[in-house]
């Protein structure tokens, strides 16, 4: 199983770094590329259409401003693919994402919030796990420790 992280600049490496902490706690396979949509479009295009023959089962991409990267991997693979809209100097994130999620009919782009890096890499394990059991396991074991955080947080608060 491996899952392809690409951004569309490596300013967008801090919320990748949180994708890969998501993907390693669960044991998952993954690779880390620049390509940007506007600067090396050929090399989006060959990513997108060796993607499937090179193993990759899920793909995030993350970008900002006018963020093309996942809608143009989209429009080439069969892959199922996950944009992370990254937020911009401008408008905050809202013109990314806004590009992530305004997909047309046929080209479904599965969209998380602005920087939202640790979600991309829950939805991508999510994804892998209806193919690999041990992964749904481990997924089910993940949200109990979240439910058991809550059950500590409200402890905490009656001792204050």
């Amino acid at each position: 199983m491996k899952v392809s992280i690409v951004m569309g600049s490596i300013s967008d490496r801090k919320i990748a770094d949180r994708t890969i902490d998501i993907l390693n706690i669960f044991g998952v396979e993954y690779e880390l590329k620049v390509i940007s949509a506007h600067r090396t479009p050929y090399t989006a295009i060959e990513f997108a259409e060796k993607a499937e023959e090179n193993g990759t089962e899920v793909i995030i991409a993350i970008a900002g401003k006018a963020a093309h990267l996942a809608g143009i991997i989209a429009g080439i693979t069969p892959i199922p693919v996950i944009g992370i809209p990254a937020k911009s100097s401008t408008m905050d994130g809202l013109d990314s994402l806004l590009s992530v999620v305004q997909m047309p009919k046929g080209v479904p782009v599965a969209t998380v919030a602005i920087d939202g890096g640790e979600n991309a890499g829950l939805l991508a394990v999510q994804i892998l796990s209806v193919k690999y059991k041990e992964l749904r396991d481990k997924f089910k074991e993940y949200k109990l420790k979240l439910a058991n955080d809550v059950k500590l947080m409200n402890e905490d608060l009656k001792s204050i």
